[in-house]
């Protein structure tokens, strides 16, 4: 899985409810032909990442296929969320 384009916004708590921050992350990815998150029209992972204490990690994730963007009801393995988690954790920071 390749990450060709992403974006990042800080969601921000009016309440103050929530501790710490949260960003949300779409990510535009390539994948191999063979693989079960490949679309034609492409892959998108909408990435709801949180920031405290220890720092990121991931609160949930959306995967969407782009022709009909309709959500795929498949997890994605332990080694790509790790994978999805360290892009992130680079651009907060870069952010910071």
């Amino acid at each position: 899985m390749d990450i060709i384009e992403y974006t990042m916004e800080e969601l921000i708590d009016p309440t103050g409810i929530i501790q710490g921050k949260r960003y949300e992350f779409l990510l535009d990815v390539e994948v191999e032909e063979d693989d079960e998150l490949y679309s034609e029209a492409g892959t998108q992972i909408r990435l709801l990442i949180g920031n405290e204490g220890e720092g990121p990690f991931i609160i949930n994730y959306y995967i969407i296929d782009k022709k009909d963007e309709r959500y795929i009801e498949l997890a994605l393995e332990e080694e790509e969320e790790q994978e999805l988690l360290s892009f992130c954790k680079e651009k907060i920071e870069l952010e910071g």
